[in-house]
C-alpha cells in the first residue's frame, strides 16, 4: 500500500521484535493507538523480507536488532521506497534514536503514544537491568550444537528458507557452509526437489560450461549424445554453487545471464530452456576484494548477495566443539559397527584448547584418526589426538548486510 492511498484504508506498520518484551508490548500498543494495523518481525532480515513481499506505510525499527545493524536496515528501506516513514527506537529507554524518515504525522503520533505509556511501564524491568533475550531460533536440519555466535546463522537461514531469494554463505573453509545450504533446502518449499551441488573450484575451466549448462550431441569431440547440465538438473529444486569465488571470469557472464533470466542454453544448441531453480552460493573468499581487483564481476556479486549470511569459524564457537566431537565419534562407531567409544577428560581438554584452523572439517578428520589409532580401546584419550600443525593467520571476514 502506498502513502497516496493510505486515506482509503488503515495504515499498516511493522515493528521489529525487541529483546525486551515490555518495550515490545509498549511499541505495539502505541502503534495500535495510531490506528495502524501491526505486524511483528523477528529482526532486521525479517523486516527486509516482509518489505519485499508487501508494502508498509510505517516501520518501527529496534536499535538493538538481534541480527542486522539498524542503520543498514533503514538505509535499505529508504532506497526501496523513499515514501515509507520509519523511526528507530532504543528498546532500553523508549527514546527515538538514529535516523528518521517522516513522510507524515504518524511517526510523531507514535512517539507521543510511546512516551505516554512510560509512566505505566519500566523498560528496564523490575530489577533495573535489561531483560535477557529470548531464544528465538531452532537449529537447522542436520546440524547440532548451539552457540551464541552461530545463533544468527540458524535464525537467518530459517527466515530466508521459505523464500526464493538467492543466498550467499560466507565463511572460512570447513566451517559448515554445505550443511547450512542443506538445512535451507530442507526447510524450503523445494525440499521435495533435488539439491544439486557444484564445486566451482573442482571442475576444470574448459569443462565448466558443459557441466553447468549441458551440451548437445556433436557440440565437441566425444559428445556422442546430448546431456543436461547441473543447472537444468536442479529444476524445481536448489542449486548449491560452492567456492563461487573460484568461478573463472569467462563463466561469470554466463552465470549472470542465467540468474537474470532463468534461462539455460546448452553448448552447441540454439534451444533455450526456462528453468525454475533457487540458487545458494558459498565462498571462503572476500568477494568484494575480488570485485575491487577485477577478479569477480560486480553485477554478479550483487545478484548472488541478495541475502548474505556469515558463518563464524569454530574457534569463535567453543561451546560447539564438545557436542560436535561426541556426535562425530558416535557416527564413526555406527559406520564401523563398533561399540560406542568415549572421549575422556584429557581428550576433551585437548579439543577445547585447539584453535581449529580447519574448522569443523578438521575436527571431523581428527576424530576419525583418533578412532583408528584407538584400535579396540573404548576410551579415546589425548594420546590418540594427532593434530594438524597448520600455521594460519586468521583474518576476520567483514560482515555484509543486505
Amino acid at each position: 500500500m502506498s502513502l497516496a492511498t493510505s486515506h482509503q484504508s488503515p495504515p499498516s506498520a511493522i515493528v521489529a521484535i525487541s529483546s525486551n518484551p515490555e518495550m515490545r508490548d509498549r511499541m505495539m500498543r502505541a502503534l495500535e493507538s495510531c490506528d495502524c494495523t501491526t505486524q511483528e518481525a523477528l529482526g532486521g532480515a525479517d523486516i527486509l523480507a516482509r518489505l519485499d513481499e508487501a508494502s508498509f506505510d510505517f516501520v518501527v525499527v529496534d536499535q538493538k536488532l538481534p541480527d542486522l545493524d539498524s542503520g543498514e536496515v533503514t538505509k535499505f528501506i529508504s532506497r526501496q521506497n523513499p515514501n515509507i516513514s520509519y523511526v528507530v527506537v532504543d528498546s532500553t529507554t523508549g527514546k527515538l534514536v538514529g535516523p528518521h524518515q517522516l513522510s507524515d504525522k504518524r511517526a510523531e503520533r507514535f512517539f507521543r503514544a510511546l512516551q505516554a505509556s512510560e509512566a505505566d511501564a519500566n523498560p528496564l524491568g523490575s530489577v533495573g537491568v535489561p531483560v535477557a533475550p529470548v531464544r528465538r531460533y531452532e537449529t537447522l536440519p542436520g546440524m547440532i550444537g548451539e552457540s551464541p555466535n552461530f545463533a544468527h546463522v540458524h535464525r537467518m537461514a530459517r527466515i530466508v528458507a521459505r523464500r526464493n531469494s538467492t543466498v550467499l554463505l560466507q565463511g572460512e573453509s570447513g566451517v559448515g557452509k554445505d550443511m547450512v545450504a542443506y538445512g535451507i533446502h530442507q526447510l524450503s518449499t523445494r525440499s521435495a526437489g533435488p539439491l544439486v551441488i557444484v564445486n566451482c573450484a573442482a571442475i576444470p575451466e574448459n569443462l565448466l560450461e558443459s557441466e553447468l549448462f549441458g551440451y548437445a550431441r556433436g557440440a565437441f569431440t566425444g559428445a556422442t549424445q546430448s546431456r543436461l547440465g547441473r543447472i537444468h538438473s536442479a529444476h524445481r529444486g536448489t542449486l548449491f554453487l560452492d567456492e563461487i569465488g573460484e568461478l573463472p571470469l569467462s563463466m561469470q557472464a554466463k552465470l549472470l545471464r542465467f540468474l537474470q533470466a532463468g534461462e539455460v542454453q546448452r553448448l552447441g544448441s540454439s534451444d533455450v530452456f526456462q528453468v525454475d531453480v533457487r540458487v545458494i552460493a558459498a565462498t571462503n573468499s572476500n568477494l568484494l576484494e575480488k570485485v575491487a581487483a577485477n577478479q569477480f564481476r560486480q553485477d554478479l556479486y550483487y545478484r548472488l548477495a541478495v541475502f548474505p549470511i556469515h558463518l563464524p569459524p569454530l574457534r569463535e564457537r567453543p561451546e560447539e566443539v564438545v557436542p560436535l566431537a561426541k556426535h562425530f565419534m558416535a557416527e564413526l562407531c555406527r559406520a564401523n559397527s563398533s561399540p560406542l567409544k568415549i572421549l575422556d577428560a584429557s581428550a576433551l581438554d585437548a579439543l577445547q584448547d585447539h584453535e581449529w584452523p580447519g574448522n569443523v572439517r578438521e575436527l571431523k578428520h581428527l576424530l576419525e584418526r583418533a578412532f583408528i589409532l584407538s584400535e579396540d580401546e573404548l576410551t579415546i584419550t589425548s594420546h590418540h589426538m594427532v593434530f594438524d600443525r597448520v600455521q594460519k593467520k586468521f583474518r576476520k571476514t567483514p560482515s555484509l548486510v543486505v
